[in-house]
């Protein structure tokens, strides 16, 4: 296909773009709603005018993360950035027919609510889209200050979770117009995405905007009991209006984020979703808003073998003690194991059995595949080779050193078939796992 391809949505019609490299369709940096600052989105206005929706979805404003951008291999900075980012892109198999109807996949990107974007290469959704013949859709979304930080007057908490709504009611309106079938979109997400996910689906009227949801190594163990945390940081962040330069707000962040310390594991992730304000319940109401869509919502959720291998190797006193002979790695796979645990194995599988009580379908998985060799093992964002990017994407990340691009590959292949036999709507069976790669098994 030479020409560019041409959709008539009905909020608008949106010229895109072939990427042949990808063996794909492409139509990006779409807005779906509008705000000003610390305002609630509304749907962006239907056009008149075609959408040369051609350019990648602009980033929220954000610091870099060196260590990240080093373990995956990739410069976030390359994106621009805006503040008005809720924009979203849509990936489309290279032949997709007229009038055919594909399961949808929604991707809620990750980066502890306070960097990342839809865009971003080491996300890219095309080799799910090529072989598992889905549309994706990955949402830019506001993080930190500007998303996920308020409850007074004048600040409303839980902005970008707004935004992620609107963004699954553009999908519910528009999607059948780039050959995707509303009935059936899953939306998806890893660390802060997946617990974004986990909380769309506490939000009401969750059941009438999404079927399916993957819940992707989410800290759900550090997601309770934030109220005292987010007041102090609020407090810290009182001075901060809309008239604030963008750049000073960004500055601001790390020293905002500072005022979470005293508050345990949680500060690890201070920003984040804020219960008892719109559009989520109070906290002690949640798991009845969880139980009220079980039915209605089939649950894939899980996390990697080795979560926090990806953090514990980054503080320094700890790097000391894993330094030293022969007590070193044993000290290491204790805290690894343990931490693993605590914010995110427990709380996934905590979360699987309640959505199975309350009449759900649910199956709860662990990625265990690695680089062999490789000093970062099967660490937290593992599963992002699994799932996105091409060789190119990868060639500079450390997360894969020491595998070839075909081990890379056969992996990826598999896992990628388990996520696309799930958004279909295939029974995965009570054993859907791919053997020294993903254990996936269904909850009784």
């Amino acid at each position: 296909m030479t020409e560019r391809p041409t959709f008539d949505p009905p909020s608008g019609t949106v010229v895109g773009w072939v990427d042949t490299d990808a063996g794909v369709l492409r139509a990006t940096g779409i807005p779906y709603a509008t705000a000003g600052r610390f305002e609630e989105p509304v749907p962006a206005a239907d056009r008149t005018k075609v959408l040369e929706a051609t350019g990648w979805a602009p980033a929220c404003p954000q610091a870099p993360v060196v260590f990240l951008e080093r373990v995956l291999g990739g410069d976030f900075s390359s994106l621009a950035t805006d503040e008005s980012c809720q924009n979203l892109s849509v990936t489309v198999p290279l032949d997709v027919q007229a009038g055919e109807r594909l399961p949808v996949m929604v991707w809620i990107h990750g980066g502890s609510y306070t960097s990342g974007a839809g865009d971003v290469p080491v996300m890219d959704p095309a080799p799910l889209v090529a072989e598992q013949r889905v549309v994706a859709v990955t949402v830019t979304y506001r993080l930190g200050i500007f998303g996920y930080l308020g409850g007074r007057a004048g600040r409303p908490a839980n902005l970008g979770l707004l935004d992620q709504v609107e963004a699954l009611r553009w999908v519910q309106r528009n999607v059948e117009a780039f050959g995707g079938d509303p009935a059936r979109v899953t939306v998806f997400g890893q660390s802060a995405g997946g617990d974004a996910v986990a909380h769309l689906m506490a939000v009401p009227g969750a059941a009438s905007l999404f079927s399916r949801a993957i819940v992707q190594s989410a800290p759900l163990g550090i997601s309770r009991g934030r109220s005292a945390m987010n007041a102090a940081m609020l407090d810290a962040a009182e001075d901060i209006t809309a008239q604030t330069p963008v750049d000073e707000v960004v500055a601001r962040q790390s020293a905002v984020a500072k005022t979470a310390k005293g508050s345990g594991l949680r500060a690890a992730m201070p920003f984040g979703t804020q219960y008892g304000f719109d559009p989520l319940p109070p906290e002690d109401a949640v798991d009845d808003a969880w139980d009220a869509v079980a039915e209605e919502v089939d649950l894939l959720i899980g996390c990697t073998s080795e979560e926090a291998r990806l953090f514990v190797r980054e503080v320094p006193v700890v790097q000391r003690v894993i330094a030293l002979p022969v007590v070193g790695p044993l000290v290491r796979r204790g805290l690894v194991a343990a931490l693993t645990e605590v914010v995110y194995g427990r709380s996934a599988r905590r979360f699987a059995r309640r959505h199975a009580r309350a009449g759900g379908r649910v199956h709860r998985y662990v990625l265990s595949w690695s680089a062999p060799g490789n000093p970062w093992g099967a660490a937290h964002t593992v599963d992002l080779p699994m799932l996105f990017g091409d060789e190119k994407t990868w060639a500079r990340a450390e997360l894969v050193d020491g595998a070839s691009w075909d081990q890379v590959q056969e992996a990826a292949r598999a896992v990628r078939a388990v996520w696309g036999a799930f958004a279909r709507g295939d029974d995965l069976g009570r054993d859907a796992s791919v053997p020294g790669v993903l254990r996936c098994t269904a909850v009784q």
